[in-house]
């Protein structure tokens, strides 16, 4: 099976949804909405509306990252960021949890900054992280973005029981139970994709084993990529 959607909600939600059963929401990256909101975002989509959900920056990234001028709480950001053993990454943790129990989410995305590379100390954060504290209810999904050595990451997504997201067009994707792509535009944000292209994404996820593929896009012509890509599908 594949799912298609966009990383946000490029148009209104009535138009949304006539198209896609699927968004990854981003607004809880940089702060958790209210539970209200999030109510209100559950009761205006058909029930096979899936969101997925992007973890809140407290746990991934260091309080120096310029998103945190977003957010909205007083916290104690000392410890804060690269899944560290911290008050305020549990806080952060229990709050992203909640936001999936009111959405019937069952997958939450961390995408780490490029200065989260490998090293011992940060593979030591992410086995507590992965094993002690999150719940074994969700699907939990990395995106590395710094220097890795993939065969590494696939060692530790089979030993943690998490799966890797990489963009297709800039990361070789591999087999996986579950696949999860974001594209962010070939040639940056602003990257318009051409059917040529997508018909080579088509090809790609034909050759990869798995059972179900998430293919998110998660750049200015968000709504126009998936939707050509959805009509190739």
């Amino acid at each position: 099976m594949i799912k298609v959607g966009c990383c946000g909600v490029p148009v209104g939600w009535q138009k949304y949804v006539k198209e896609f059963n699927l968004v990854e929401v981003q607004k809880t990256f940089y702060q958790p909405p209210r539970d209200r909101a999030i109510t209100h975002w559950r009761q205006k989509v058909p029930d096979n509306f899936e969101f997925t959900i992007k973890a809140w920056q407290v746990i991934t990234h260091p309080s120096s990252s310029p998103t945190y001028r977003r957010i909205q709480e007083e916290l104690d950001l000392a410890k804060a960021g690269f899944f560290q053993n911290s008050k305020v990454i549990r806080y952060a943790y229990s709050r992203i949890v909640k936001v999936a129990e009111i959405l019937k989410s069952k997958i939450i995305l961390f995408q780490t900054p490029p200065s989260f590379i490998s090293s011992k100390q940060n593979i030591k954060n992410l086995k507590y992280f992965f094993t002690e504290i999150t719940q074994k209810k969700f699907i939990h999904i990395w995106e590395p973005r710094g220097k890795w050595n993939w065969e590494e990451i696939k060692k530790l997504s089979r030993e943690l029981n998490i799966y890797i997201a990489v963009d297709p067009f800039k990361v070789k994707p591999f087999s996986q139970k579950i696949i999860y792509f974001r594209l962010h535009g070939k040639g940056g944000y602003k990257y318009n994709y051409q059917k040529s292209e997508l018909i080579e994404l088509v090809n790609l996820i034909n050759e990869l084993d798995y059972d179900i593929c998430y293919v998110l896009f998660n750049n200015v012509y968000m709504w126009e990529s998936a939707l050509k890509f959805k009509q190739l599908i």
